[in-house]
């Protein structure tokens, strides 16, 4: 089954919800940048939580995450969109450590609690919405919660997860984000808590063979969730060799010159999906008619 995720309303309107399997996607990103299983986790994780993010925007309404923890995995960055496209990336994809007392992959190591979580929301204005919260975790989980709770004032949980196989392919990822309308009741309240507590990890439950919408059920109880929408989630770049142009373009036809005289040729590097671009003289030549 493809990657998707649902959107979906629960105790009677009272309790906005998202479920998404990402498996193939985060599995694309780990393909695209050989991560190991700690780099693995936290990119997967981020992009998971990015792309539910991105599903509550409209049209071609897109945003930015950026998590920089101060840990050896440095930056994590990540893209999504309204369509259920996210791409991304971390600094250093090469880390990975034992596993931690739980048993689990040791992301909190890897990210680092001693920085921020920032969103940058593009939603087609003349200024762009920025969020930033410290980093309380490094789990990112917890992290986007409180960045709910703090930036947005919206009361949420957010769960997302990622099993990596011994070989470093994804086995399982997806998550659930969950947000309280106004006038969630208090028992609604309670019986949410009871259920996160007691139900398994979302990659757990992916890795089971659980749809997205059986996820919800598991989290809201089968009799307790209206599904509004899906739609599919995939690694998804826009960049191109004719974007590439452009902005070799923009370095002035003296800069193109010199890569001639120089290099020879250039090479292109789009940091988000690894793809290389290869400008030969002939084509640096055609630029810099351009750029004049």
């Amino acid at each position: 089954m493809s990657d998707y995720l649902v959107k979906g309303l629960a105790f009677d309107g009272q309790v906005r919800a998202y479920a998404a399997k990402t498996t193939e996607t985060v599995g694309e990103a780990q393909r695209r940048h050989y991560t190991w299983p700690v780099a693995s986790a936290a990119l997967g994780r981020t992009m998971t939580a990015s792309v539910m993010m991105g599903a509550m925007m409209k049209g071609e309404d897109k945003l930015t995450v950026k998590i920089e923890g101060g840990g050896p995995l440095g930056l994590i960055l990540v893209d999504s969109n309204a369509k259920g496209e996210v791409r991304g990336y971390v600094s250093n994809p090469h880390v990975h450590f034992d596993l931690n007392e739980q048993g689990k992959l040791d992301v909190r190591q890897g990210v680092g609690t001693d920085g921020t979580l920032t969103v940058v929301k593009d939603l087609g204005l003349r200024d762009y919405f920025t969020g930033q919260v410290p980093i309380v975790s490094g789990e990112i989980g917890e992290d986007f919660t409180f960045y709910f709770a703090t930036s947005e004032q919206v009361h949420s949980s957010v769960g997302v997860g990622v099993l990596v196989n011994p070989d470093n392919t994804i086995k399982a990822a997806g998550g659930f984000l969950i947000q309280l309308m106004p006038g969630a009741t208090e028992d609604t309240i309670s019986a949410i808590e009871q259920r996160l507590e007691s139900m398994p990890p979302v990659s757990k439950l992916i890795e089971n063979g659980l749809s997205p919408e059986e996820v919800l059920e598991e989290l809201m109880g089968k009799n307790n969730v209206k599904f509004l929408e899906s739609m599919p989630v995939s690694f998804v770049c826009n960049c191109s060799k004719e974007r590439f142009s452009q902005a070799l373009i923009s370095l002035g036809a003296e800069e193109i010159r010199d890569m001639m005289e120089t290099e020879g040729q250039a090479e292109a590097h789009c940091h988000f999906c690894n793809e290389k671009y290869l400008f030969t003289k002939e084509d640096l030549e055609e630029i810099e008619k351009d750029a004049k």
